[in-house]
This record gives C-alpha cells, structure tokens and sequence, in this order.
C-alpha cells in the first residue's frame, strides 16, 4: 500500500506545478482568443465577472493586461533612495487588478466575500474590476461598455473622476486611451472565436 505521506508530498507537488504553469503570463497576450486558449480557466473566469456585474468580457481583460500585462504577482516598482537605493513602493496595489490594500479591503466588505479572496488570483481579481466598475458606472453615470471613461475613474478613483482632475493629465488620458483599444480589438477578436468557449467542456 502507498505510503500516505508520499502521497501528500506528490499531490502538493502537482497542485504547486499547476499553480506556477496557471500563473505564468499568456504567450500571445495582444490576441484575446489565444489568451482563452491557452488559460483555458480565465474565459469561464471572465464570464462569471460578466454574468455579476455586467462587465464585458473584452473590457475586463482590458483592465487586467494595463494593469499587470496578465503578471499575478504584479506590483509597482521600488522607488530610489538617492537614485540608486531601492526604497519602497509607490503604493500597496497587487496582482493581477493592481488592486490595493483599501481597495480590496472595500471589495470584500462590500460583497461580504471570505478569506480565500486573493488578488493573484485570476478570478477573483476579474470579479474585483466588475465590481468596481459597477460602482464607477452606478455613481458616475458611465457606460460598462466605455472603457475609456471606466479605466479614467479606475485610475483616479470615482470622486477624482467626478472632480476631472484626469482632465490636464496626459499621460493618464492615455493610458486609459489605450485600454479602451484594446477593449475594441479583444472585442473583435473574441467575436471570432467565443463559440468555441462557450460551448468547451471546461465552460460546464
């Protein structure tokens, strides 16, 4: 009979190889449906966003490669004490939504989830921009289909969106441009191919 404990250890051995392979950046990230192709999970992830909070699925992905480039350990980088020390880091945002530590911490006091929230996780982190993006939409007035206008609250948050002070900032006006065509692309993109998601054994 197999020993329990080798058991264990090859069971913790696989769940950790799964892990690494799942949290691993798409080859191909600048087309949606191989991105679904290959992390056979996030399209069912993006959906159940979608199917919440009415976040199109082109969008959320959007969001998520401006915010890590799909990296679930993304965080913002150190900056420099007299220009060559690194220091520390700009802000507490993490994984893949660049979700920070009060953000979050709103997230799951607002939809009253438990401890196993995790923002390197690909799901939960798709579930947290629907939701913020719901509430941007819900007090701003904004489209879930105008990415441009949702990444601008994103960024700035609701009352900063609200007050314009996006409005002389070039660089954020940009940002949020090019989130808002990439939204476009990967919508184009997964009209191609989301019949084949859909209808995935993985999907049920």
């Amino acid at each position: 009979m197999p020993d329990p404990r080798l058991i264990a250890f090859a069971t913790a051995l696989l769940l950790l190889g799964v892990h690494a392979c799942s949290s691993n950046p798409p080859v191909r990230p600048d087309n949606l449906c191989e991105v679904f192709d290959e992390k056979s999970s996030w399209y069912k992830h993006a959906h159940a966003a979608q199917k919440a909070w009415g976040l199109p699925i082109p969008v959320g992905m959007a969001f998520i490669h401006k915010e890590s480039s799909y990296q679930s350990d993304a965080r913002p980088e150190r900056e420099k004490l007299l220009w060559v020390i690194p220091w520390k880091r700009p802000s507490s945002a993490y994984g893949y939504a660049q979700a920070t530590n009060e953000a979050w911490s709103d997230y799951k006091r607002a939809t009253g989830t438990g401890w196993f929230k995790e923002r390197d996780d690909m799901r939960d982190a798709l579930d947290f921009v629907g939701w913020y993006n719901n509430r941007s939409a819900k007090r701003l007035g904004l489209e879930k289909t105008d990415a441009y206008s949702l990444y601008l609250a994103y960024y700035v948050g609701p009352t900063g969106y609200a007050k314009g002070v996006w409005r002389n900032d070039a660089k954020v006006k940009g940002y949020a441009r090019r989130v808002a065509e990439r939204a476009d692309r990967y919508q184009q993109q997964l009209n191609s191919c989301e019949k084949q998601f859909k209808t995935s054994w993985f999907f049920f």
